[in-house]
């Protein structure tokens, strides 16, 4: 596990360079789901779960209170540090799927996009979401979609330096895994969207778009 997490990170270092400059239309689609879901944002403190190199970090810091980007590759981290200078911002290099160095309630919305694909088990991500929101948080997960894992599409790149095509270490999670994963953490379901590339019939889903609430009043046995 520990060599797999190693080999995502590094993989991530070297796409840092290129990620933001190459069209990825699965990097750009989650983009504009968070865009158009009905976050309320202003004046919240959130963490960005995989902020990678702030093409959203930048979005949310106009909307927030204050922000911690958690990401485990050190060079996509550098690039978020240089384009967004704010006060209120913190980037925190850390593999998530550990324990987060966060308090408990100590955020009021979580998001995590395109990064859960590069975690084995869920539940842990999950949990540690539960335990840092305050009640009533939300927690915003969009991730490829199952469908396309099924089909062996994953995360990939061409490596700037060697010309090599990258694949970057991804584990098949169904729609299923993440809907348990929020239930044992206690979450309420609040919506779930397949997002496709296209309006129209016969074309599969690109995107999986997740969108939770940790409970006013907690569940018995749910994360306090």
């Amino acid at each position: 596990m520990e060599r797999e997490q190693s080999e995502i990170a590094t993989a991530y270092n070297d796409w840092a360079e290129t990620y933001d400059t190459v069209e990825n239309r699965t990097r750009d689609l989650a983009a504009e789901m968070l865009r158009q879901l009905n976050l309320n944002l202003d004046g919240r403190r959130i963490v960005e779960v995989g902020c990678g190199t702030g093409r959203n970090t930048t979005w949310l810091a106009e909307r927030s209170a204050d922000i911690v980007g958690l990401d485990f590759s050190e060079a996509m981290l550098a690039r978020d540090r240089t384009r967004v200078s704010d006060p209120g911002i913190r980037f925190v290099q850390h593999d998530v799927s550990v324990g987060w160095p966060l308090a408990a309630a100590s955020a009021d919305v979580v998001i995590a996009m395109l990064i859960l694909e590069h975690v084995e088990h869920l539940q842990p991500v999950f949990k540690e979401a539960a335990r840092v929101l305050s009640r009533g948080g939300q927690f915003f997960v969009c991730e490829l979609h199952p469908v396309l894992q099924l089909l062996g599409k994953q995360a990939r790149f061409t490596n700037a330096r060697t010309g090599e095509n990258t694949l970057v270490t991804a584990f098949i999670h169904r729609t299923d895994d993440y809907l348990q994963a929020a239930d044992a953490a206690g979450f309420e379901l609040l919506s779930a969207v397949d997002v496709h590339d296209r309006n129209g019939e016969g074309d599969l889903p690109r995107l999986l778009s997740l969108h939770f609430q940790r409970p006013t009043l907690m569940r018995t046995g749910a994360v306090s």
